[in-house]
């Protein structure tokens, strides 16, 4: 090869490293600057929206905090064995997950279901503090209405982070997990292999931490197809909880969003609820 031949192709491999770093180092800040946009998928309500529900409802706005107000949804069953505050997912709002809520409604369940600040109608700024507070507020409300021991905390995908951090607060009846992680790092990780994405992350929701000091009973249900949130990162909860009453029940062929597809996951939440 000649030696202008090879010039060339230096500059050839300079270019092209310097586009990879380039690239490397736009896609690292957008990890960072858009992660909220990669996490979280509000849609917003007007404030006079109307709900329509099948089950006799209260429509809430709790005060949480001085910058925000919480809209919530408290169903009320004919004779409750109890209430389940339910934590949602990361899309959509209350006119959805209202819906997904009155199936334990349907078990004779009082529900009070919340959407996060900038979901539906709940405003304030939202961070991984604001989730905690919230929930944390929500828990009181309940407890001011109810025997602890009648609180029944579940979480969804997302939810189930801050659901779990509620449970090793608190003293509920018991907590139920459906879809959950480790920690959103770990999520992160599998998805974006390629990049540091633990120092880069706003919100660590870390489950992992916080089911060590539950002392409950803990139900964890899971799809061994989860393609949002692998099975085995919900399987890791299992070897860092000391809990002795928890369960953990696997659908097969199960996905992110259709366990109720199954009867593995009606059962196992008759059992939990029975």
């Amino acid at each position: 090869m000649s030696s202008i031949h090879q010039k060339k192709l230096k500059r050839n491999i300079k270019r092209a490293l310097v586009l990879f770093v380039g690239l490397y180092i736009m896609i690292t800040a957008s990890l960072y600057f858009l992660q909220e946009k990669l996490m979280l998928f509000p849609t917003v309500l007007e404030q006079d929206y109307k709900y329509q529900f099948s089950y006799p409802f209260e429509e809430l706005f709790l005060k949480s905090d001085k910058d925000a107000v919480i809209n919530a949804i408290h169903f009320k069953a004919e004779e409750p064995k109890g209430v389940i505050l339910y934590f949602h997912g990361n899309a959509g709002d209350l006119s959805r997950w209202g819906v997904i809520a009155e199936y334990f409604v349907e078990k004779n369940y009082d529900v009070l279901i919340i959407d996060y600040r900038t979901y539906g109608k709940s405003t304030g700024p939202l961070n991984e503090a604001a989730f905690y507070n919230d929930a944390s507020y929500s828990y009181n409300y309940l407890k001011e209405r109810y025997n602890e021991s009648q609180i029944i905390v579940y979480g969804r995908s997302l939810g189930t982070g801050i659901a779990a951090y509620i449970a090793s607060k608190h003293q509920p009846k018991q907590l139920t997990l459906e879809t959950p992680y480790y920690n959103i790092a770990d999520v992160a990780k599998q998805r974006f292999s390629m990049f540091p994405v633990e120092p880069l992350l706003k919100y660590k929701f870390p489950t992992n931490e916080f089911i060590q000091y539950i002392e409950c009973p803990i139900l964890i249900v899971h799809g061994t197809e989860d393609e949002v949130v692998p099975l085995s990162s919900g399987e890791k909860l299992l070897k860092v909880s000391p809990n002795s009453n928890i369960k953990f029940i696997s659908i097969e062929g199960g996905k992110h969003n259709n366990l109720n597809e199954f009867d593995g996951y009606h059962q196992a939440i008759d059992g939990a609820l029975k």
